[in-house]
């Protein structure tokens, strides 16, 4: 049995929330009753497949997107920050990007920095990993009580993600993200929300505990489905053979009937089909494919290796991994012959015939038909693997709708696009497949399709990527480079390489992972001190002899003496910050993001135990 998809009730009110909501895509139903609800400080992922609307949600909780039907609820005053799959970066440098969300320009800089960005840097020309760290940075620096991220991972580095993962568990508001990165939904989602058959589902557990969750609901409506059929079967052959249907009609068995297939017919057009991944080996290569000796490469005066030798044979599984801008493209270069080195020699192999998935995408131009980007030549024929193939077919294959051929790339999702750069490059027979991040806005189930699809491939594989577990269950051997010209291989996967290099990316470690020190709040005006008076001695003009000598009071005081201090929350603390950090600025809102030094709730701001303690001290009335 399947694990219950939600409590029997959840005592918090949720900050926002979507209730039955329906949504059309042209003729096609996108959602179909949805609920969605987020309450304070939980972590929710959102899983589905590629093309089910998962942005499409996102922009219904922002409001960028009206549905056709249903309720959308925000709670008021809420503050919500989002982060696209594609976000724009605006203004002439990254601090006015940041300062654009409303932050102060001080926070704005804190947060630039914990993201290893130079806040004076020109907004113009970034990497895309830059593009996605200068679009969190906004997105923290608001400080939201609802952050949404769409692939916040998408062209970040490794060590990037790491920082990410370890400001998302120190947020103290409510985040719904979507994301193919197993290993960062396992570290930071407290929840799970399953966009399926037009409906979502709710898991109140991690995304560790996803897989088994969903299949057992798969399993489940499978034997659903398997029993339907079997009824269909019986009231069909009932309905045929008996005397009394064949001499009088019976209309109401013909009715149930028609149900039956009417809700079969709704099962199965719910049922997505498999995509059919394959990638021909060609002929066999040589048994070296490339060989390095002492290359050395710069650019300008950064550089990229200094003297690095390696040797790539026939049917290794190569990762190439590190820090954004440390090289890992130019080293690829450098392997396929694309590059000069500057020193050192470059041999390759005989016979090599690659098939290269560039993280960019640059070939494939937004206003070319998803037809035109399969057959650029013309036609409706493309040759697969050696074999002629119509486009529509080999499409299907790829998930794509007849419907679809002829819409513009721009129209399809990240995901699609995705898809289809695959479905070009595995098209023709390759010997030497090159993958640069091909794992960017894919959904689960097409990851795994490609995981196994690459497992069984006998060719030499080279892959460019930022996701540890795609790494560790392909690589048989790691290349990283640390952005200083030093790089190390080692046989294995990411984990093989972390365990057996641990200090070798200390250096960068320290200013990725390393919380930045936040920018002090600009200077408080200084509080003027109370002037002490000087009074008479005891027993001279102001009072009898022998009493106590008087001042005057100071600010805070009364007739009965100093008030009392304002009780600190508990877990609060003087000073309080995030850790091994001093001051953040100004105190923040209430809301998801809690205001240190803030009293505990109750009426008026003060406790209900401070306020008993004030009546017991306050003196009688005087008669």
């Amino acid at each position: 049995m399947p694990a219950p998809s939600r409590p029997a009730a959840d005592a918090r009110p949720p900050i926002a929330a979507l209730r039955d909501v329906r949504l059309a895509d042209g003729p096609r139903p996108l959602f179909e009753g949805v609920d969605l609800a987020v309450e304070p400080r939980v972590r929710a992922c959102l899983v589905g497949r590629n093309g089910a609307g998962k942005s499409t949600l996102m922009r219904l909780i922002m409001g960028q997107v009206e549905p056709d039907a249903g309720e959308r609820f925000l709670q008021p005053g809420l503050n919500v920050a989002y982060v696209p799959q594609e976000p724009l970066i605006e203004g002439p440098t990254l601090r006015d990007h940041v300062t654009s969300g409303g932050a102060p320009g001080w926070r704005a800089d804190s947060w630039l920095a914990t993201f290893r960005l130079d806040p004076d840097k020109p907004a113009a020309g970034l990497s895309g990993g830059e593009m996605r760290r200068a679009a969190l940075a906004r997105a923290f620096a608001s400080e939201p009580d609802l952050i949404l991220l769409d692939e916040p991972t998408n062209h970040l580095d490794i060590l990037a993600i790491e920082t990410l993962e370890a400001e998302l568990k120190a947020y103290r508001g409510a985040a719904l993200i979507v994301s193919h990165d197993r290993t960062f939904l396992e570290r930071v989602t407290t929840r799970c929300f399953w966009l399926s058959n037009r409906k979502v589902r709710r898991l109140d557990q991690g995304f560790a505990d996803f897989d088994a969750w969903a299949s057992a609901i798969e399993a489940e409506e499978a034997e659903a489905l398997r029993r339907l059929n079997k009824a269909i079967e019986r009231e069909t052959a009932t309905f045929y053979s008996s005397i009394t249907a064949r001499r009088t009609r019976n209309e109401g068995r013909a009715r149930s009937l028609e149900a039956l297939r009417r809700e079969r017919a709704e099962r199965m057009r719910d049922q997505t089909g498999q995509l059919q991944l394959g990638v021909d080996s060609g002929a066999t290569s040589g048994r070296l494919v490339a060989e390095l000796k002492g290359v050395a490469k710069a650019w300008g005066d950064k550089p990229v290796l200094r003297g690095f030798s390696t040797r790539v044979l026939r049917g290794d599984r190569l990762a190439v991994v590190g820090p954004n801008g440390a090289g890992k493209t130019t080293l690829v270069k450098l392997l396929l012959g694309e590059a000069t080195p500057d020193a050192g020699e470059v041999r390759l192999g005989v016979g090599l015939e690659v098939a290269y998935l560039d993280q960019a995408r640059d070939d494939l131009k937004a206003e070319l038909t998803l037809w035109e980007a399969l057959v650029p030549g013309g036609g409706d024929q493309l040759l697969v693997r050696g074999q002629p193939k119509h486009v529509a077919a080999y499409a299907k294959d790829f998930l794509f709708r007849e419907a679809q051929l002829r819409q513009p790339v721009a129209s399809l999702s990240g995901g699609e696009r995705n898809r289809l750069l695959l479905a070009r490059a595995l098209a023709k027979p390759a010997n030497l497949l090159v993958l640069d991040e091909p794992t960017n806005d894919l959904d689960m189930d097409t990851l795994e399709l490609l995981e196994d699809m690459l497992d069984a491939y006998e060719g030499t594989l080279i892959l460019v990527s930022h996701d540890r577990d795609f790494i560790d269950r392909l690589a048989t051997s790691t290349i990283a480079l640390d952005g200083r010209g030093r790089a190390v291989e080692t046989p294995g996967g990411w984990s093989d390489f972390v365990r057996q290099n641990p200090g070798f990316l200390s250096p960068v470690e320290a200013a990725a992972l390393k919380p930045a020190p936040r920018a002090a709040a600009p200077p408080r005006r200084p509080r003027p001190q109370a002037q002490l008076q000087r009074r008479p001695p005891p027993g001279g003009a102001g009072g009898p002899r022998g009493a106590p000598p008087r001042r005057d009071r100071r600010p805070g005081e009364d007739a009965r003496g100093p008030r009392p201090l304002r009780p600190r929350p508990p877990g609060l603390r003087a000073g309080h910050g995030r850790p091994g950090q001093g001051a953040r600025g100004p105190p923040r809102r209430r809301g998801g993001l809690a205001r240190a030094g803030s009293p505990p709730r109750g009426a008026g701001g003060l406790g209900l135990g401070l306020r008993a303690a004030l009546r017991r001290r306050r003196p009688p009335p005087r008669g």
